[in-house]
Parts: C-alpha cells; sequence; structure tokens
C-alpha cells in the first residue's frame, strides 16, 4: 500500500476523532482504531512515514502515531 494512501486514511480517522471534544480520548481512538484495523506492515509504514516527519498528516494523527511506536 502506497504511503499517500496511509496518511489519507489516518487522517479520516483522525477527522472522525477531532470532534472528541477529551483530546487525550481522541488520541486514544485514533491510536486504538489503528492497532486494531491496520495489518502489521501498514502501521509499520505509517510509523515509518511519522518518523520521517509526518509530512501530510494532521497534529492529532501526528500525535496518536507517535504512541504507536512507543
Amino acid at each position: 500500500m502506497q504511503t499517500d494512501n496511509l496518511i489519507k486514511m489516518a487522517n479520516n480517522i483522525g477527522d472522525f476523532f477531532k470532534a472528541e471534544p477529551d483530546h487525550e480520548h481522541a488520541v486514544h481512538g485514533i491510536t486504538d482504531h489503528i492497532q486494531k484495523s491496520w495489518e502489521l506492515r501498514m502501521r509499520q509504514a505509517i510509523i515509518e512515514h511519522y518518523q520521517k516527519g509526518g509530512e501530510g498528516l494532521s497534529d492529532l494523527v501526528k500525535e496518536a502515531i507517535g504512541r504507536l511506536r512507543a
């Protein structure tokens, strides 16, 4: 899967959760969704993209991806 598609998918998840008034809950929701729903190679690719600066990812998604790698 191309990185552009993963960025779009991650940002779509972020868009869903950004309406959440509790910031921590939103970040956790994104992290949890990606952890449970994405295959390992997809998670690895988006983490690698994040580690290279995460161009194109929203700030909320970047925060969530940062927690994935922890």
